[in-house]
């Protein structure tokens, strides 16, 4: 059973690791399932001395107003032998033996975390104690609850030390330990107070009383003991601290404890309930208490580690894998997923995937259609085929076909072609830069770079531009080609003068009558 107290701490420790203390967080949290027990009390209440009594040890920060700024997780861990010593989880190599520098240094870590202002923080400190004095328990020390900020602290540090008590002990996995003074009405105990309202029914809560000891005379605490003032779940534990004057003395924490022992055990009052009172007796019931919830709670918080296991795997996979630290393993990284990018697209390309087609249609449909709406009908009318025939014989006739009539005939149809063509380039355009969208959103490896993703579109969109320039000034060049070809063989084929059904010595319009006219434009259509 002691194994599932470490085994708790251990989770303890991995939770404030990993930032989990409890908070709200996108991730899941672990921290809140985990059973602890929470000490809870006003300031002057006599929580320090408790925690130390149960130690055995003095070792916690003391002064006036708030000592406590950051809660304290304090692991106690029972060893047969061997040298007392603590450790600190952000010193993992560093062993205190001696337990003033273990006061130094919460005070120290607490200033680095708040400053040496008043403030408070919620990022808990790991303290574990190793001892053959103690039983395997944990605590979680919080700030005293005040009623009045001082010089120095925020206006809203009462509100902001009760939410942070309030965030703790509000879970139902955590037990709630409340420290009253008994020389104080229990009625204006802060630490019931905040309990009753958290845990109405008291079932999570331990209520300790502290100074019996310094209770007026002739007035006791029996009934508060004996659960007849305030009924709790658990018998209430009575505790007898040391003075002030003991603790300016330095007496050891050994003697405190007998001596604590002796005054149940002599009081008349509670010599009857001196075998559940004392610091020896609380820790021994807290750690009992602790195991048993620990067991209830395992196979929930297995549950619950196993789906949390599950969501971070999903999130690690949505963010691919570890990125590289040195230079050539980024490089490396970078060409791997220019290279799943390429594949994307080359597949959307070749018909794996959707999008070449459209391509195919700017050729088989988009192309073919603009042509035919080109008006060549204008162009290849008896009027404008008369007009350049007959433009081109200039002052004399020709005894042969006139190449240059010809010439201007076919170049002006020709040349129509060019707006369609560049037209068929765009449209080719456009829908390669639709598939290199396409290609990065599916490029799964992109999505954990969005800068490289950023890099790549507009890396594949330049390129897609220069191209599209360059196809422009080929295709255009294939059309002025074509303007070009025309050979001897072509004219030859073309009526001969004789053949015009014409005079040389008629007059310029009338040479080239409509019949021949339209033989030239059916040969050239």
């Amino acid at each position: 059973m002691e194994n599932l107290i470490t085994l708790v701490n251990n989770i303890q420790r991995a939770c404030t690791a990993l930032g989990d203390h409890g908070e709200e967080s996108a991730l899941p949290t672990l921290w809140d399932s985990l059973p602890a027990i929470a000490v809870v009390g006003g300031q002057s209440s006599g929580k320090s001395s408790v925690l130390e009594s149960v130690v055995g040890k003095d070792f916690l920060p003391r002064g006036a107003g708030i000592v406590t700024r950051r809660p304290l997780v304090l692991q106690l861990h029972r060893i047969d032998d061997g040298k007392e010593y603590a450790e600190f989880m952000h010193l993992p190599k560093k062993r205190f033996t001696d337990f003033a520098a273990v006061r130094q240094e919460i005070s120290d870590e607490t200033d680095r975390e708040t400053g040496r202002s008043k403030q408070i923080s919620s990022v808990p400190i790991h303290l574990s104690i190793f001892s053959p004095n103690v039983v395997n328990l944990t605590l979680i020390d919080l700030p005293g609850l005040t009623k009045v900020a001082i010089e120095g602290q925020s206006e809203t540090i009462v509100q902001d030390i009760e939410s942070m008590v309030r965030s703790f002990i509000e879970k139902p996995n955590c037990i709630i330990l409340a420290i009253s003074p008994a020389n104080q009405d229990l009625a204006t105990s802060d630490a019931i107070k905040i309990a009753r309202e958290v845990d109405p029914k008291g079932d999570r809560t331990f209520g300790v009383l502290t100074k019996i000891d310094l209770m007026d005379k002739g007035t006791n605490a029996v009934d508060i003991l004996e659960g007849k003032s305030y009924k709790l779940q658990f018998p209430w534990v009575g505790v007898v601290n040391r003075s002030q004057a003991d603790i300016n003395k330095s007496v050891d924490m050994i003697a405190a404890r007998r001596r604590e022992r002796e005054y149940f055990q002599s009081s008349p009052e509670y010599s009857h309930l001196a075998h559940r009172m004392g610091s020896e007796h609380l820790g021994k019931m807290l750690s009992k208490h602790l195991e048993t919830v620990i067991k209830s709670r395992i196979p929930g918080l297995q549950s619950l580690i196993n789906k949390t296991i599950i969501e971070l795997e999903g999130e690690l996979t949505k963010l691919g894998k570890p990125i590289a630290a040195d230079a050539g393993g980024k490089l490396y990284t970078t060409m791997e997923i220019c290279r799943a990018f390429d594949q994307n697209f080359k597949e959307h390309l070749d018909g794996v995937r959707a999008g070449g087609e459209k391509i195919y249609g700017v050729f088989d449909n988009q192309l073919p259609a603009a042509l035919k709406r080109l008006q060549f009908d204008k162009h290849l009318s008896i009027e404008n085929v008369r007009k350049l025939i007959t433009e081109a014989d200039g002052y004399q006739p020709h005894l042969i076909a006139p190449e240059q009539g010809y010439r201007r005939l076919i170049e002006s149809c020709l040349v129509t072609i060019r707006g369609p063509a560049e037209a068929a380039v765009d449209g080719v355009h456009a829908i390669l830069k639709g598939i290199v969208q396409k290609a990065i959103a599916e490029t799964t490896e992109l999505k954990q770079y969005p800068t490289l993703r950023v890099e790549v579109g507009n890396a594949a969109f330049e390129s897609l531009e220069r191209m599209r320039e360059e196809s422009k000034r080929a295709t255009l060049q294939l059309v002025d080609m074509e303007c070009g070809y025309l050979t001897v063989e072509f004219f030859r084929k073309l009526p001969q003068d004789v053949e015009k059904g014409g005079n040389p010595t008629h007059s310029l319009f009338d040479r080239y009558n409509d019949s021949y006219l339209r033989r030239v434009d059916k040969g050239e259509r």
